[in-house]
Order: C-alpha cells, then sequence, then structure tokens
C-alpha cells in the first residue's frame, strides 16, 4: 500500500495589528490622523449615507474611528477587527457599539443578510486573501446592501515600486511608478520610529483585481472617487511645485458597490 503524505497547511500569517495595538491607539486617538478628519471620514460618509436604524457592519475597525462616526449618524453598528487589543480600545471609547474580534476572511459569526452595509476603512490593502474577504463581506449583505472600500490608491502608492522624484532644475515634482500589474506581498513596519523590528503585510493589488472579484460576488460598482491630500507644504522653492502635483495624484481610492443578488 502506498504510504499517504499528509500535508498541513502553512500557517495564516498574522497581518493584525494587535502587537502594537496600545502604540496605534495612542497614535490614531479618538477622531483619527488628520488624513481620516479631513479626507477620509467626511468622503467615506458622504459615499455610504448611513441612515438612522441601517445595520451596518465595520470591518477591521481598529479601535473603532469609523463606527463612531457612524453611530452618530443614527446607524446600529458592529465593528470588527483581528487584533484583540484594538477591539478592546474600541470598547473603552464607545460601549454602546458591539465590538468583536473576528476575521474578515470568515464571518461565519454573522448569517447571511445580515447588514444593510459594509464598510472596511483603509484596511483591504492589508487583508489576505482578497477574494476571501470580498465574498464574507458580500455574503453577510442584505440584497441591495451596500459596501464600501477605502484603500490607498493601488494605481500610484505601490508599496515599495512608488516615489516622489523632484526636478531641481525644472522646480517640478512627479510620482514614479515601477511596477504596478503585478500583485506584490509587502512587508511593511508596524511600528515606526519605536520597534522597527515588528513588521506586518500589505497586498497590492492592481485596479482590476477589485473590480474583478467585486462582480464575481454579485457587487456591482456604482461610485468611484479619488481623494487627494489637504495638506500644503511649507513656503519654500518647490511649494508651488508640491501644492500642485499634491492635488493631482490621489492617495486615497474609495469604491463603493451595490450587491445585486441575494
Amino acid at each position: 500500500m502506498p504510504r499517504q503524505h499528509h500535508f498541513k497547511p502553512k500557517p495564516k500569517k498574522d497581518t493584525s495589528w494587535n502587537k502594537v495595538s496600545s502604540w496605534y491607539d495612542r497614535l490614531v486617538g479618538e477622531k483619527g490622523s488628520d488624513y481620516h478628519q479631513n479626507v477620509i471620514i467626511p468622503g467615506a460618509l458622504a459615499m455610504l449615507d448611513p441612515q438612522k436604524g441601517e445595520k451596518i457592519l465595520d470591518v477591521a475597525c481598529g479601535q473603532g474611528v469609523f463606527a463612531r462616526r457612524l453611530r452618530e449618524k443614527g446607524a446600529d453598528v458592529t465593528g470588527i477587527d483581528t487584533a484583540k487589543g484594538l477591539i478592546k480600545a474600541a470598547q473603552k471609547r464607545s460601549s454602546d457599539i458591539k465590538y468583536l474580534t473576528a476575521d474578515a476572511t470568515d464571518l461565519k459569526i454573522f448569517p447571511a443578510g445580515s447588514f444593510d452595509a459594509v464598510s472596511c476603512i483603509m484596511a483591504i490593502m492589508n487583508i489576505d486573501p482578497l477574494e476571501a474577504a470580498i465574498k464574507e463581506m458580500g455574503r453577510v449583505l442584505k440584497k441591495e446592501g451596500r459596501l464600501l472600500l477605502v484603500l490607498n490608491h493601488p494605481c500610484f502608492r505601490v508599496p515599495k515600486q512608488s516615489s516622489w522624484v523632484v526636478d531641481l532644475e525644472k522646480k517640478a515634482q512627479f510620482r514614479r511608478i515601477d511596477s504596478y500589474m503585478s500583485a506584490q506581498k509587502v512587508p511593511i513596519k508596524m511600528h515606526p520610529g519605536y520597534d522597527p523590528s515588528i513588521e506586518t503585510w500589505t497586498f497590492h493589488r492592481p485596479l482590476s483585481r477589485y473590480f474583478k472579484t467585486l462582480a464575481e460576488n454579485g457587487l456591482v460598482v456604482d461610485q468611484l472617487e479619488e481623494w487627494v491630500s489637504h495638506r500644503k507644504s511649507i513656503p519654500g522653492p518647490m511649494k508651488k511645485a508640491e501644492d500642485q502635483i499634491r492635488g493631482e495624484i490621489p492617495l486615497f481610492l474609495a469604491l463603493a458597490a451595490i450587491k445585486l443578488f441575494a
């Protein structure tokens, strides 16, 4: 009889921010970074348009910055994250929101069709596999439910494959892209300036992969927005060029999709 070989699947890499949850909570605070406050949250609320009484799931909620804003709009909010430390921080900051430790790629704690809307703000690029996460987010949505993804713009912010380049002679700045179509898995520092040995992973995917994965799960994009930085450079010889290009190259991409099939 031939010998049977039993292969154990490789353990899934921990991409949560649990190891640095205390530091991250202090960094983000109650209202989020200046990008959250001035660009991401206003744009996300306008696109998702949460209504009073709607059941909304905030995936990878962290310590609850966006979940709290949804609650302020009158929504019945549930937040999930794989980082237990961030969930504890979220619970302390907003006890009127239900927070649970759960993985975006396996939402079996929720029945199908549980939510009117699902949000995933600045996290989908750190979640793998993408297909499992989108499938689960789509599954827990009601028919005609809404999904909102906000992420680093995959066309212009490719980890370790994109950068700002300055032409001092022409006093111009431009964006260099060395790779785009190839999917990439890139280690990133979770604790910059404190403990550089702590890393997690980010996953670059071209825009077409997001559209394809959404469509395969009955989710059709009905809104797409690209958000630029609100920041302005300090006075200096490159200020005009920096401010001009900052308004031309978007930092963030927002995709809103509707679930067509139950």
